[in-house]
């Protein structure tokens, strides 16, 4: 169903994919939207290892909520920030596209430990998910990305 990669000698196993969706802190989340024109949007997410899953938070209202309760089939591109070789100036890029379908967390306990493990990758401060949560909480809305194939990437700018 999922093309294979053009460029395999550049292919990043499936361990090098997940390192670069738990490293990295944002991507590119894309859905179908209105009238068939792709709507991508930058979001922050968290991979969780023990389910395999991607999550992300977010408004409970707006473009992106409308187009996800027509059509749950997403993509997410994540990028690492990159390394030079020696004085090369061009970097060297990890990319990894995930694809699969997104539902709308609605367990509380689900969605307040995901946002603890989101908000660790920002600060180190304990209460700020409790924070966010008591301030938010009416209109938060968390996604769940359920891959169903994900490929990576080494890329040199050159």
């Amino acid at each position: 169903m999922f093309r294979k990669m053009r460029r395999f000698k550049q292919q990043l196993t499936d361990e090098e994919c997940i390192e670069v969706l738990k490293e990295t802190k944002r991507g590119v989340l894309s859905v179908l939207g209105e009238d068939g024109y792709p709507y991508g949007l930058p979001l922050n997410h968290w991979y969780n290892d023990e389910t395999g899953k991607i999550y992300f938070h977010g408004s409970n209202a707006g473009h992106k909520i409308d187009a996800l309760k027509v059509c749950d089939k997403v993509s997410y591109c994540a990028m690492d920030e990159g390394y030079t070789v020696g004085d090369d100036w061009a970097l060297n890029i990890k990319s990894v596209v995930v694809f699969g379908k997104v539902k709308f967390m609605e367990d509380c306990e689900e969605v307040r430990y995901f946002l603890v493990n989101l908000c660790g990758k920002f600060t180190d401060d304990p209460n700020y998910a409790a924070g966010e949560l008591a301030k938010d909480n009416a209109t938060l809305l968390c996604l769940e990305l359920t891959p169903e194939h994900i490929s990576g990437k080494l890329v040199n700018e050159s």
